[in-house]
């Protein structure tokens, strides 16, 4: 009796088909590498009746590597990696034993049927298993076929069986695509990040990190992130002005009116059409129209789409989605999960599909309306001939799928329903009205069928008060109208869906990867995700775009990578050669690489470079020298600015558990102040409103020496400390809290400024679980167990039972010239004249 190994992609996924085409007969053993089980059965197979073992990979068999000295940063160029550095295949997860194990299983068979995921990754995992079976396999005589494909979408006895009767071939050209993007995903970005890493390591003031990393995919979703918040920070608010008019009719209560005009930006031309609006005590209605408007069902859902809600409905990241998804369809609830394709198949049989939710307690009656009454003809979208749309495959409950789970699956569910659902239809009226010589308008919509918002009712048309009814020439009474003064407000961070739409609209990355690059570049702190699923670029984010930015902007613009996606799919479709694509994109991305190393040792990414012994700054455009403190490391702080100069700020540090401060080059060799002398730093200077300045994070009086201030260090987070700006007291406080900052308020008791503590919940040492808290670092008595002093004994006045020292309890800097320390000008304005006088 000849014997079929059948390879699936997860063991979820090979018990699951196992028990469909054995019909609940198999038996069930574990693999030598314990994470993959062997399902035996016996069943016919072309014709002959032979003994079939399902059992499964765990998603990529092998991975691409450097071989032996390639992967030491220290010995090898980053340059040679891009031609001169061998690659091998190297087993993804040594620890499974993945080749072996197949060996074990495959030897003595003699067929295989691979019934890996229907995509391009899952025809490279074809040819992965096949290298590593096929040399232990026996050798059938002739030209007799032994290697197979199943094709299916989802894990149905329909869809498996009929993947069964129809197998086919494993796709080569698909698979030489995927290792075309491994390819190059290594050689780039391996290049790229070993160089930066090591370039930029120690140069920026807390945007040290591990590995500082390069993607052709990652940079440009980071650069869609930073453009929109470079968008944020250069947005200047512009104040305009419009007319609101209010009119009724009768008893009825007032309606606002829209001005046809919509806005002007020059107050005086806004006052003069509200004069002239008031000429008109009446509003006369000048015209009625209603017309009868649909708002269209969905198209059927994609990968994309799904993702898009999941992140903005949801509140679930796409990473975290897909997971969901993959174990819903490897469960048999839902399609495969990953397509491009918004177009049901001629064949799809939407009826059956709909009726297997019939009995679903959550949607039955609108499924049985739409069973009873004919279903709806779904809108046609795009058929990228790979999978069907993602759709519910059987009904299921919350207490099956858990929390997340039901959620998507629920979406998905209603989704479909909604496709087979007629559109939703309104009725919109539009008044328009005459007041004076200006023109107003009001509309409204009122529901004549709901239609799909039914089971979507989160798309449904929003409830409005009913209009007046009224005909043309009819005179409302004005009841007012006056000028608003409105400001043009700045765009927001992009959220995750607004990103993947971006991402899909500029070809970076595809329907699966999507969320890998996305989660790439949170977990390599270059964004973070804020409350509404906005991702906000960190300052490491920031200062890497921004310095590709000046050396070659298409390292970070999606244009290039968007090509090369285009010519790893004519790979896949049997259009363009594999080496020639490899050879051509690796000969741009290297010369483009040589550029970068060349322009940063230029000094286009750093104006200033740094000479060590002693250290000091030196510009080579303008030959200007620039002194610096000395025994301790400068770095490049965050590409912030000094307000007074416009140079960038520098960052000195003694060392990880040590003291550090911001300074500008210029102040610290040319003092602004008449109270401050050559070599101050931000923590000595006394501007009046830099976020950087003693005057906005001093807190109180030194605990040992008599004339330093303790000063926030907002860089040293989670570690938090304040240090004195004279003597090397230390003072740790608040560790692993979430945010800290310098309040503008003060002590009643010691005149220090109170500080604000924001403390992960999980981690709060705040009582009855609270996570904020402000007071005094000195005096209060929630704060006392949370403050540690180094290098020094505590010896603050307020802990002596005595009072403020020399009356200066609080250090927020001192006035130029004079002595002790002011209460803080509440106008500030009034703050810089004192200073500047």
């Amino acid at each position: 009796m000849r014997t079929v190994l059948m390879v699936a992609e997860k063991p979820s996924l090979a018990q699951s088909i196992a028990k469909i085409l054995s019909k609940g007969s198999c038996s069930s053993r574990k693999g030598l590498n314990g994470a993959c089980s062997v399902h035996d059965y016996t069943g016919s197979f072309m014709g002959q009746n032979v003994r079939f073992k399902m059992t499964s990979v765990c998603g990529h068999v092998m991975s691409l590597d450097f071989t032996g000295k390639y992967n030491n940063w220290d010995k090898v160029d980053p340059a040679e990696l891009f031609s001169k550095a061998p690659t091998e295949k190297k087993e993804a997860n040594p620890k499974l034993n993945m080749v072996k194990f197949l060996q074990v299983e495959a030897k003595g068979c003699d067929y295989v049927v691979l019934w890996l995921d229907c995509d391009k990754e899952g025809e490279n995992i074809c040819f992965e298993v096949l290298d590593a079976i096929q040399p232990v396999m026996n050798k059938l005589y002739g030209n007799e076929r032994t290697v197979y494909r199943a094709k299916f979408s989802s894990i149905t006895d329909t869809d498996i069986w009929n993947a069964m009767n129809r197998l086919g071939e494993p796709n080569k050209n698909e698979a030489l695509s995927v290792d075309a993007r491994q390819e190059l995903d290594l050689r780039i970005g391996c290049a790229f990040t070993r160089f930066q890493t090591k370039y930029f390591q120690g140069k920026y003031g807390n945007l040290d990190s591990s590995l500082i990393s390069f993607g052709p995919c990652q940079t440009p979703t980071l650069g869609f992130c930073v453009e929109r918040h470079d968008k944020i920070q250069s947005f200047k608010p512009e104040t305009y002005w419009v007319i609101q008019a209010k009119v009724f009719k009768g008893k009825e209560s007032p309606i606002t009116l829209d001005w046809d005009r919509v806005r002007v930006f020059d107050r005086e031309i806004g006052q003069m059409f509200v004069n002239m609006t008031k000429t008109g005590r009446e509003a006369l209605v000048e015209s009625v129209s209603k017309k009868e408007k649909a708002k269209q069902r969905p198209l059927a859902l994609n990968t994309v789409e799904m993702l898009r809600v999941a992140s903005s409905a949801l509140g679930m990241g796409p990473q975290h989605t897909m997971q969901i998804a993959e174990r819903l369809y490897t469960q048999g609830y839902i399609s495969y999960p990953r397509t491009e394709t918004t177009h049901y198949p001629e064949n799809f049989d939407l009826k059956g599909t709909l009726r297997q939710q019939a009995n679903n307690s959550n949607w039955a009656e609108t499924v049985k309306a739409l069973l009873s009454e004919g279903i709806n003809r779904p809108r046609k979208g795009a058929d990228a001939g790979d999978h069907p749309p993602i759709t519910p495959m059987r009904s299921a409950s919350e207490s099956e799928l858990g929390s997340d789970g039901w959620r998507l699956y629920e979406y998905i569910t209603r989704h479909f329903i909604a496709t087979v659902s007629h559109d939703c239809k309104y009725l919109q009226t539009t008044i328009t009205f005459r007041i004076g010589t200006e023109g107003f308008s009001c509309t409204g919509k009122a529901l004549i069928s709901a239609g799909f918002t039914e089971i979507m009712p989160w798309q449904g048309i929003p409830l409005e008060e009913a209009l007046p009814a009224c005909e043309k020439g009819d005179a409302f009474t004005v009841d007012e109208i006056k000028l608003l003064e409105k400001q043009t407000s700045p765009p927001d961070y992009l959220t995750e869906a607004e990103l993947i739409t971006l991402m899909e609209k500029h070809g970076i990355g595809t329907d699966a990867s999507i969320p890998v690059h996305i989660n790439n570049i949170c977990q390599r702190n270059y964004v973070t995700v804020e409350n509404g699923r906005k991702l906000k670029p960190t300052n490491l984010g920031i200062v890497l775009v921004h310095g590709y930015y000046k050396i070659d902007v298409e390292l970070v613009l999606p244009t290039i990578r968007s090509a090369v996606e285009k010519q790893l799919n004519l790979i896949a479709l049997g259009k363009a050669n594999y080496h020639q694509v490899l050879q051509h994109t690796l000969d741009i991305f290297k010369r483009k690489f040589h550029y970068f190393v060349d322009s940063i040792a230029g000094n286009v990414l750093m104006p200033t470079v740094l000479y060590a012994k002693p250290s000091r700054l030196h510009c080579s455009h303008c030959d200007e020298t620039y002194s610096l403190p000395q025994n301790g490391a400068i770095k490049l702080y965050k590409e912030l600015k000094c307000p007074l100069d416009e140079f960038e700020l520098v960052l000195w540090t003694s060392g990880s558990r040590g003291k550090s401060y911001p300074l500008c080059p210029y102040c610290f060799s040319n003092p602004p102040f008449r109270d401050m002398k050559k070599g101050m730093g931000c923590n000595e200077c006394t501007h009046p409103s830099c976020p950087h300045s003693l005057n906005s994070l001093g807190i109180g009086q030194c605990v040992e020496c008599e004339t330093g201030v303790l000063v926030f260090d907002p860089n040293s987070g989670p570690k938090w400390r304040m240090a004195c700006n004279k003597c090397n007291v230390v003072v740790h406080f608040f560790e692993q809290a979430y945010k800290v900052q310098v309040s503008q308020d003060s002590c009643e008791s010691c005149e220090a400024s109170l500080v604000m503590v924001d403390f992960h919940k999980a981690r709060s040492p705040l009582a009855e679980g609270e996570t904020q808290h402000t007071g005094c670092v000195f005096c209060d008595t929630v704060f006392q167990d949370l403050v540690e002093l180094k290098h020094a004994t505590m010896r603050h006045p307020m802990h002596r039972g005595g009072g403020a020292r020399r009356g200066r309890g609080r250090g927020r800097g001192r006035r130029p010239g004079g002595r002790g320390n002011p209460k803080k000008p509440k106008d500030k304005m009034a703050a810089l004249a004192a200073y500047f006088v």
